[in-house]
């Protein structure tokens, strides 16, 4: 019996050190995103972030650049919804940084296994396991 793939949400500035090709982070971010591409993982992202990274990473690029990255991202990441029930559980979340908390409960919404995030700290109050991109590699010996 084939066992349901495991969900990875990807948070906002993991997508931009791949995007943006940041170091020291890209090389473990893009391996993450490509065992995603190779099926071995269920990727997610929230709709938040793909406004948010589309005007950072046309900051550093220009808008044909930005978009095509969010047409090919689109492909491998399944899109997560952020409804009025996700904000309102954010909004009275005590979350430090509101992006977050928008993040985490529509991740909790949709049963997500997994947050790579680069600021763990972020997510103090989350009920779902959190990596960093080389944290969660490690973890899974890959």
């Amino acid at each position: 019996m084939k066992t349901a793939k495991e969900k990875i949400f990807f948070d906002t500035d993991v997508i931009l050190d791949i995007s943006t090709g940041r170091e020291p982070f890209f090389a473990d971010s893009a391996k993450l995103l490509s065992l995603v591409e190779k099926g071995e993982y269920k990727g997610f992202a929230s709709s938040l972030s793909f406004s948010n990274i589309y005007y950072i990473h046309r900051k550093f690029t220009d808008h044909t650049v930005a978009v095509n990255f969010l047409k090919k991202l689109r492909l491998l990441v399944t899109v997560l919804n952020v409804n009025d029930a996700v904000i309102q559980k954010a909004l009275e979340s005590g979350f430090k940084d509101f992006e977050d908390a928008v993040q985490y409960y529509a991740c909790l919404q949709n049963k997500i296994d997994f947050i790579i995030t680069r600021n763990i700290d972020d997510y103090k109050k989350s009920d779902i396991s959190v990596y960093t991109p080389s944290e969660f590699l490690a973890l899974k010996m890959i």
